[in-house]
């Protein structure tokens, strides 16, 4: 009934996880979602630090993550999904001065010049069967030890102790892309979330990572079944407060076949919303 996906990143896993008739509508329909002040804010204060660690180590200072800031501003706030917000002056200049607090804060977590970046913003990929398995990191880098290290940004709110495991297993699927595309298993995986100046991180071992391929071959899996029947679940929670397809879904008295035809081509969620 549905065309059946041939790739799956982290996020699209969780996705589906978390929701399927959500995935249905996102990743199967393609359904054009809301953009946002906390989105765009995420992608600013990447695109930052990115630019920071393009320099050399001993240039990695506050005064020149200052000085490519308005670069970076320049960049987000040209793209269609900045332009959808359609913001006025001062809700803009909110934005760029919230996230270039972000970017300040950043340097009270760790020190920049003491990093050996491999590969920012890694665009890597995995064979799995005929399934592609792909994703990209923020930051890939090597320790003093000489190892391998994930390291995610967040600019979001930092997971709960109960929560930090699940937060944790995007990360591991990272180091498993590392491990299939470079032959070498990384000693870390980081989530460093900026806003609360925190940084969550665990050691990937051969066990953590030999249960990933067969955890997203069941997932996808569950995937294809949903396609070919056309049954895609609802799991109503908290989340649902802030789903982009609630009017269309069942559990809130929506039709999910009028989506597609239903659904704008942009629009924008107001930034209080974020």
């Amino acid at each position: 009934m549905y065309p059946v996906p041939t790739s799956l990143s982290p996020s699209r896993v969780e996705a589906f996880t978390t929701c399927p008739m959500a995935f249905r509508f996102s990743s199967i329909e393609r359904l054009p979602e809301p953009a946002s002040v906390h989105t765009s804010k995420g992608t600013l204060v990447h695109r930052a630090l990115e630019l920071l660690y393009q320099h050399p180590a001993a240039e990695r200072t506050l005064q020149r993550a200052g000085e490519l800031f308005p670069q970076a501003w320049a960049e987000v706030s040209a793209s269609d999904e900045y332009l959808r917000m359609g913001l006025d002056t001062a809700r803009a200049d909110a934005l760029a001065a919230e996230s270039r607090t972000l970017v300040d804060r950043y340097f009270e977590i760790e020190d920049p010049t003491a990093i050996e970046p491999v590969g920012l913003e890694l665009m890597l990929e995995a064979k799995m069967g005929a399934l592609t398995l792909r994703g990209i990191i923020d930051r890939l880098e090597r320790a003093p030890d000489g190892s391998l290290v994930v390291t995610d940004y967040k600019t979001g709110r930092a997971p709960t102790a109960s929560q930090e495991q699940k937060r944790l297993a995007g990360v591991h699927f990272y180091a498993w892309l590392v491990q299939q595309a470079m032959g070498e298993r990384p000693s870390s995986v980081r989530l460093v979330y900026v806003a609360e100046r925190k940084v969550i991180a665990t050691s990937p071992t051969e066990q953590s990572l030999s249960f990933l391929p067969k955890r997203t071959a069941a997932v996808f899996s569950a995937i294809e079944k949903a396609c070919t029947t056309g049954q895609f679940r609802t799991s109503p929670g908290p989340l649902c407060n802030f789903c982009a397809f609630r009017q269309w879904c069942p559990e809130f008295g929506g039709d999910p076949d009028k989506a597609a035809a239903e659904a704008p081509i942009v629009y924008a969620i107001p930034s209080s919303g974020a």
